[in-house]
């Protein structure tokens, strides 16, 4: 089932949603397997029923190829599975592994690394992944620009890994689900709102267009031509039919450069091997030199060595300025490894060739002559065929400063399965969103295509078809991207989490921590108070809480002034909210001690000194009723005075119950008794923890704002690290996050005062109902919070 459906995702078009769940029954099988081996022989099946849905077009066009035969080509493949796609095997042995050792999230994050650092140490032969699938997203795609093709994987399988999770859980009902579908959908949903804030982000283009010409000739099958017509005649074919296209792009179309596909001249130009070769080359310098514009095509090159796959930049009057080699060659059809590299393996595939890669990117001119870009020099990337399923040598290419890049390919190997064509161009645009530059993509017979730095096929080509494709797009340098300054970094970071991982199981393999005795009925968290102290760190409380809602207001219904000067507003917040806080804070911590019974006394100490009283002395537990500067409790003694000092704790009622002795109330129960029961009984919730809505939600917030800042203010999400260095950056950085977290300080205050304000009123209204009141409003109150935040941001980045 789950290889089905990861073939419908690969098929494209409005499939790709499967993406998010297509793994799920497989995952859902491996959690059902106990032993490794089971897990192992799962995986291998798994990597063949996916390499069978997803590839079969593959098996069948190698076949085809290498002249073995469509049914003999795809046994082949079924057969290399576990070579073709390693990752299954991988991630489904250390996810078991870590599931056993680490617990379920981090078995599914240590499942998420693994694929991707196996993809990143043995690539795959087309360079495919998951994310690619993702190609029909416009929105989700942009995200590529962070961590590639590889980065979209990690969510892709995130993803299918919380919904794999919440229909584990389906038979405890829907709440008990709806917190990991909830993380299911907020992949797609942070890659959409990434997406729309990259593409809005986008500055208008200033750079004069670069006009190019795509010759698709529909030849194909050079080998075939060659035994019914003779080399030569071949040769003539091809070159009079791109010189007549290349005529009319020129003349007619009045294009600033000439595209033509890869091996379009089967000889090595500038090189010649004969004196008929030498002809032909001359021959074409003439057309070059005639049409007054730049030629780029596929041909072959030479030295000592060998031969290479080669593209020649030809220029008017100066003649070939550079070469380009093929880096990335396919086996078994373009070259053989040198082990396998005997003349029995020739013999059994006679189309094998013997060609060497070259030695990486490289960025060449190309000088335009005619029209608007009369004068300019556009640096150019090449890259041939597999290569632009090579991310480092797109980005390589940027990084050498290139503009524009300018791919040729022969995929006349997929006419009769242009499924595989169609995943050819995908993964070439992919190299485009990367390095935000825009290509020219040019082919034998389809699919040729224009696309922009968003991955937007501008103008394209069917399969089959003898066509001249005209595309205008803007070169100019592009906006960094972090793809071009870290690289293709998400399969490194994955290998070293997975090593920090390993590292972590084998200290808890060497060090058993002791056992730390804990008492489950007593608090474990107690302040004692004078009165003095109680009174003073009240005031603080008091002071820090006020002034956060004083702020909040001055905020939303100010003139802007705060909301303008971050700086300012920070300061304020200091001194109204955050130092009063700590104050208090600090003072509850001086005041802070361990509550024990010993010999029939309650006994509270702290380092050295000790408070204590005698049991039989304690007539009840009285909660304050007034919370400050928290909850908290007086113990009532039988001779009707209170015990000199408070103590603040969370919950008065639990200290009443493990002591054993009464609470002190006087019927009728007072509707403040009510709420301060449902205040100090409410069931603690991790999501509301100062960790995660003073430090983590304002990350999570800061990070597209300031992003979307930088690409406003600097032209790229890292413009101001480019221009002013990382302390400028991380500095800038620190202030949005200081920013927005005083922003959720706020609005979390006027939350909890509307929280409480609206508990109190359920006990004054409705006491029974006061307690299920209150965890309503507490849950309510973080959907506001941590989707109420997010929702706005995207709606003000939506208007803006």
């Amino acid at each position: 089932m789950a290889a089905l459906l990861c073939g419908l995702y690969a098929r494209g078009g409005a499939a790709w949603v499967l993406g998010f769940v297509a793994l799920v029954p497989w995952l859902r099988t491996l959690n059902a397997d106990t032993s490794l081996a089971r897990t192992l022989l799962g995986a291998w099946a798994m990597s063949v029923a996916f390499t069978a849905a997803v590839f079969f077009w593959f098996g069948s066009a190698l076949g085809a190829y290498t002249q073995i035969g469509a049914t003999a080509g795809l046994a082949l493949l079924m057969l290399a599975a576990p070579l073709f796609q390693p990752q299954i095997l991988v991630f489904a042995a250390v996810r078991h592994l870590a599931q056993r050792w680490h617990g379920a999230v981090l078995a599914a994050l240590a499942g998420t690394a693994a694929w991707v650092a196996t993809e990143w140490a043995w690539p795959h032969l087309l360079g495919d992944t998951l994310g690619h699938g993702l190609y029909p997203a416009p929105l989700l795609r942009q995200a590529a620009e962070l961590g590639g093709a590889t980065g979209l994987t990690v969510v892709l399988l995130l993803a299918n890994e919380a919904v794999a999770v919440a229909l584990a859980r389906r038979r405890d009902g829907p709440r008990v689900m709806a917190a990991p579908l909830a993380l299911a959908a907020l992949g797609p949903l942070l890659l959409a709102g990434y997406g729309l804030l990259a593409l809005q982000a986008e500055p208008p283009s200033a750079a004069l267009p670069l006009r190019l010409g795509l010759v698709q000739s529909n030849i194909t099958d050079y080998e075939r031509l060659r035994r019914e017509k003779g080399a030569a005649a071949v040769v003539r074919e091809v070159l009079d039919t791109h010189f007549a296209m290349s005529y009319d792009a020129v003349e007619r179309q009045h294009v600033d450069a000439v595209l033509w596909s890869e091996t379009v001249y089967p000889t090595s130009f500038g090189q010649p091997k004969s004196e008929a070769g030498a002809e032909l080359d001359a021959e074409i310098q003439a057309i070059v030199d005639a049409a007054g514009v730049p030629f780029v095509f596929g041909t072959y090159d030479r030295d000592a060595a060998g031969e290479y796959n080669a593209a020649a930049f030809v220029s008017p009057r100066s003649g070939l300025l550079g070469m380009y080699r093929k880096t990335r060659l396919f086996p078994l059809t373009e070259y053989l490894p040198a082990w396998l590299d005997h003349p029995t393996v020739r013999g059994w595939l006679p189309g094998a060739g013997a060609w060497r890669p070259g030695s990486g990117a490289r960025v060449f001119p190309l000088r335009l002559v005619n029209g608007s870009g009369g004068g300019r020099e556009i640096p150019a990337l090449p890259l041939i065929c597999l290569d632009d399923t090579d991310a480092g040598l797109a980005i390589a290419g940027a990084r050498l400063g290139a503009q524009v890049i300018l791919t040729m390919s022969n995929d006349a190997w997929f006419t009769d399965q242009p499924q595989g064509a169609e995943l050819h161009q995908a993964v070439a645009a992919f190299r485009s969103i990367e390095t935000r530059l825009p290509q020219f993509r040019v082919t034998t017979n389809g699919f040729s295509a224009v696309i922009d730095a968003r991955g937007n096929v501008i103008a394209a080509t069917r399969m089959g078809e003898r066509t001249l494709v005209i595309g205008d797009l803007p070169a100019r340098d592009p906006a960094p991207t972090l793809m071009v300054a870290w690289g293709d970094w998400v399969g490194r970071a994955g290998a070293v989490f997975l090593a920090v991982l390993l590292v972590l199981a084998a200290l808890r393999r060497w060090v058993t921590p002791a056992p730390v005795a804990a008492s489950a009925a007593l608090p474990a968290r107690i302040a004692v108070l004078p009165p003095a102290v109680r009174g003073v760190t009240g005031l603080l409380r008091t002071a820090s809480r006020g002034g956060a809602l004083v702020l909040g207001a001055a905020v939303l219904l100010g003139d802007g002034t705060l909301q303008a000067h971050t700086l300012a507003l920070i300061r304020t917040f200091a001194a109204l909210c955050l130092i009063p806080e700590a104050a208090a804070w600090a003072l509850l911590r001086a005041c802070a001690a361990q509550l024990t019974l010993a010999d029939g006394r309650l006994v509270l100490t702290r380092g050295s000194r000790r408070l204590d009283v005698p049991l039989h002395d304690i007539a009840a537990v009285e909660p304050w009723r007034v919370p400050l500067p928290g909850a908290g409790a007086s113990l009532r003694l039988h001779s009707g005075e209170r015990w000199r000092h408070g103590l603040a704790l969370a919950n008065p009622w639990a200290l009443a119950g493990a002591l054993g002795l009464p609470l002190h109330e006087r019927p009728p129960v007072p509707a403040w008794w009510i709420w301060a029961r449902s205040r100090a009984q409410r069931a603690p919730s991790r999501l509301a923890h100062p960790a995660f809505k003073c430090l983590l939600l304002p990350l999570v917030l800061a990070i597209p704002a300031f992003q979307l800042h930088q690409r406003i203010a600097y032209g790229s999400a890292f413009g101001e690290f480019y221009s002013f260095g990382l302390w400028a950056y991380l500095k800038a950085f620190g202030l949005w996050w200081a920013a927005w977290g005083v922003g959720v300080v706020l609005c979390a205050a006027g939350l909890r005062a509307i929280i409480e304000l609206g508990s109190l009123m359920a006990g004054l209204l409705r006491p029974p109902q006061a307690a299920a009141a209150r965890a309503a409003l507490e849950r309510l109150g973080l959907v506001t919070l941590y989707l109420g935040l997010p929702a706005w941001l995207l709606l003000r980045a939506v208007a803006s």
